[in-house]
């Protein structure tokens, strides 16, 4: 597999450090509000390249993190007159309801700042004690200085980031973009004892200590979106590798940016737009199809007509499995003729091609494509069957399998205990609510064309077309699709 690492520039082979094992980081929200579309983008992103590690048979150790001290936290804290902890704590609740809803499976680990004090003042104190970190009225920051690699994964001199950063001017630190460990504590705000008094630990910090705490000095693969390449994790690698002596990440790979209208999401502009607001209009297969239906690496301009794209999309492959479902309760045969030895090794050509899209830094919207291919291989093979020809159960149990191999990657369906694709309809509550009226309509069209009530028929025909249903006539009965 060759992935792209921010860290030298283009794609190399990806090479874990213990053979089979990959340890991944992956920096997680700020608590402080529910989730919007740019922090869902690298939450399905790597939870997708954790699901495709996991199908070439790596053990994954996964570990996201949240940051629940932080002054964006304790600042909405005050606006709602909250204690800070139980806000933070609060909207760790909300994230997992939306990632649940994304079928972003839970890490292994999700490590809280504020569970991991001891870890973070421990690290802090090794750096002052080896040199790289000086203590000012209670404030300890880290000495750029100190340490010769700083800037190797922006790209960027200490003295280029000056000039195109915004920096508070401090005289108390020996050099502009020297940046706080840990900062002394403050009226009114939460505060742990540390030996240079109470305070609470600076951002960066924390992930180099959590990542440590649950990977050791070195892993395999650091992600999170492109704005943190600088200065987020450009702070933990000084750091990190100040205090070990050892390389931090071996990979490191950023997800572009969300846009709307080509103009960066953010909230400093009001653009951006809650995970939670979306799934109110869209379901949540939706969402997770429309972040990946685009390469990592670009950017996503995001407006509804792309969500609704997405939508149609995925009942392209929705009716693949229900025809396949119907064709495997038809007329069968059990030996196979030469087209479905053709379907046959079509399928395998399209996982071949599907594996080949993912190796290549984890070209998902490649993948998406190979995976409509395939979808257009069964559905030419089942037209025959919908004209009343047999077919082979054998084929379609493969091909069926086949897009249940991509889905447990690509996370778009929810699925059984097997891996087997639940669609609306054939799960419990209102899925087969909705079957059950769609069969009693039918039945009642049918009593009406048995009567030769053609009004009636074409009246319930045409309405449901109106709400966006579509009755086919075929051979073997009625069938409606979305």
């Amino acid at each position: 597999m060759q992935i792209y690492n921010t860290l030298i520039r283009r794609k190399e082979k990806m090479e874990p450090r213990q053979a089979g094992k990959i340890s991944m980081y992956v920096c997680g929200p700020t608590t402080y509000n529910f989730i919007h579309l740019g922090n869902a983008r690298p939450l399905v992103v790597f939870d997708t390249l954790r699901r495709y590690l996991r199908y070439k048979g790596y053990a994954v150790n996964y570990i996201q993190n949240f940051t629940d001290i932080d002054d964006k936290i304790i600042n909405r804290a005050r606006e709602e007159r909250e204690d800070p902890i139980l806000l933070a704590r609060k909207y760790v609740e909300e994230y997992f309801r939306d990632a649940d809803a994304l079928n972003v499976l839970r890490a292994d680990v999700h490590p809280r700042v504020s569970e991991h004090l001891t870890e973070i003042v421990e690290m802090v104190r090794l750096l002052m004690e080896r040199g790289h970190a000086y203590e000012v009225d209670g404030d300890v920051y880290f000495d750029i200085s100190s340490f010769s690699g700083y800037g190797k994964l922006s790209g960027r001199s200490p003295e280029d980031m000056q000039a195109g950063a915004r920096v508070e001017v401090d005289p108390r630190k020996r050099h502009p973009m020297d940046f706080v460990l840990w900062k002394a504590a403050k009226t009114g705000e939460p505060a742990w004892e540390s030996p240079w008094g109470p305070g609470r630990p600076g951002w960066h910090i924390e992930c180099s200590a959590m990542s440590r705490k649950y990977l050791g000095d070195n892993f395999d693969i650091h992600g999170g979106g492109y704005d943190l390449i600088f200065p987020h994790h450009e702070n933990e690698i000084a750091q990190s590798e100040a205090v070990t002596g050892n390389t931090f990440a071996r990979y490191w790979m950023h997800n572009g940016f969300i846009t709307v209208n080509q103009e960066k999401m953010s909230k400093s502009l009001g653009n951006f737009f809650l995970v939670r607001e979306i799934l109110d209009k869209f379901p949540p297969e939706t969402v997770r199809f429309f972040l990946l239906s685009t390469h990592y690496r670009s950017p996503l301009d995001f407006d509804d007509e792309k969500l609704a794209a997405s939508g149609r999309g995925l009942e392209r492959i929705k009716n693949c499995i229900r025809l396949m479902d119907e064709a495997a309760g038809s007329s069968a045969r059990q030996d196979m003729n030469g087209e479905d030895k053709v379907l046959a090794g079509l399928l395998e050509r399209r996982r071949q091609e599907f594996e080949s899209a993912l190796d290549d830094d984890l070209n998902t919207a490649l993948a998406i494509g190979i995976v409509f291919d395939a979808v257009g291989d069964i559905n030419s093979y089942l037209h025959k069957a919908s004209q009343g020809e047999a077919v082979c159960p054998a084929v379609i149990s493969k091909a069926r399998g086949l897009l249940e191999v991509f889905n447990s990657i690509l996370g778009l369906f929810g699925t059984d205990a097997s891996g087997k694709i639940i669609l609306d309809g054939q799960d419990q509550g209102e899925g087969k609510l909705v079957g059950d009226l769609m069969d009693l309509i039918i039945r009642i069209r049918q009593e009406a064309r048995l009567r030769k009530d053609w009004a009636t028929a074409d009246s319930i025909r045409n309405g449901l077309k109106d709400v966006g249903i579509i009755l086919e006539d075929t051979p073997s009965g009625v069938r409606w699709k979305k």
